[in-house]
C-alpha cells in the first residue's frame, strides 16, 4: 500500500545539497526547493531513508519526513501553497 509523505531537508554543504535534491527528484515531486511530496510503498520509503543516510551528513544536515496518510487526494488538499510555483525543470534552474 502506498502512503503520501512530505519530505523536507536542510543540507549545509552545496555538493551534498545537489546530491540530495537529485535523489529526491527520483522519489517525488518538488513543492519547494527543499520540500518534496512523495507517494511511496513501504519498501521505497526504506530505500529513500537509506539513500538519504548515505548521502547526507547527519551530524550537520537534517531531514524531516511527515506521513500524510494513504489518501493521495486528501494529502494534496491538506496543503495550502501561497505564492508562485517552482519553475519547470527544463527552465535552466540550477540548485546550488
Amino acid at each position: 500500500m502506498r502512503r503520501c509523505y512530505l519530505v523536507c531537508y536542510d543540507v549545509r554543504h552545496p555538493r551534498r545539497l545537489r546530491r540530495v535534491h537529485k535523489l529526491m527528484k527520483a522519489y517525488g515531486e518538488a513543492w519547494q526547493y527543499s520540500v518534496f511530496y512523495c507517494t511511496l510503498k513501504g519498501i521505497d520509503r526504506v530505500r529513500l531513508e537509506n539513500e538519504l543516510r548515505e548521502t547526507m551528513n547527519l551530524k550537520e544536515d537534517q531531514v524531516l519526513i511527515i506521513d500524510l496518510g494513504s489518501n493521495e487526494d486528501a494529502a494534496r488538499q491538506s496543503a495550502a501553497i501561497l505564492g508562485p510555483s517552482l519553475p519547470e525543470a527544463d527552465s535552466g534552474t540550477v540548485v546550488v
